[in-house]
């Protein structure tokens, strides 16, 4: 019997969090969906957090992705925008943690990296290289679900290598351990 594997990939912004499904059967991947959710219509920060919160769920609770890898936040000067993209992140890997699914986060380079061969690669080609790998007819307007979409693809390029190029964590207890300087313990 053949394994088949789902893959989720978010792409987290308090703007817009794109993400999207890959599904692998004997080591073939193909597109399950790809979208984004709007999130500037809202000014409210907490809302756009219970927003992204409740999306991720939802898309674990309708596909049942099998392990999440996710963009982690790139390192800019803005230090407010880190913050909400680290929120943003957070609130996404809380909603994998609590369903109990893997999840393994990636640099934005070394997700272009997988897809393009360029860890310098831009937006738009990393989208065509997406649509030319999984036969995308049409590509989004907005690149953000298609960032969601190439961070499910590098997860299942790097699958198997014992060293993923990211930090892994298979639910809270993992999370706690790896990151016990960042836990408060009372």
């Amino acid at each position: 019997m053949e394994q088949e594997k789902i893959i989720l990939g978010i792409d987290p912004g308090t703007t817009i969090m794109g993400f999207g499904l890959i599904k692998i059967v004997s080591k073939k991947m193909s597109l399950v969906q790809l979208n984004e959710l709007q999130l500037n219509k809202y000014s409210d920060h907490y809302l756009k957090l219970k927003l992204i919160f409740e999306r991720t769920i939802e898309l674990i609770d309708t596909y049942h992705p099998d392990e999440i890898a996710i963009e982690a936040p790139f390192f800019g000067k803005n230090v407010q925008s880190m913050l909400k993209l680290g929120r943003a992140q957070g609130v996404a890997m809380a909603a994998g943690l609590s369903r109990e699914v893997p999840i393994t986060e990636y640099s934005p380079k070394k997700i272009k990296m997988a897809i393009t061969g360029n860890g310098n690669a831009t937006k738009e080609q990393v989208a065509k290289m997406l649509q030319s790998l999984l036969q995308i007819k049409t590509l989004p307007k907005n690149l953000d679900s298609t960032d969601g979409l190439a961070a499910a693809v590098c997860h299942f390029y790097n699958m198997g290598k014992s060293d993923l190029g990211g930090k892994s964590y298979s639910g809270w207890a993992s999370f706690v351990k790896q990151n016990e300087k960042r836990v408060k313990k009372g």
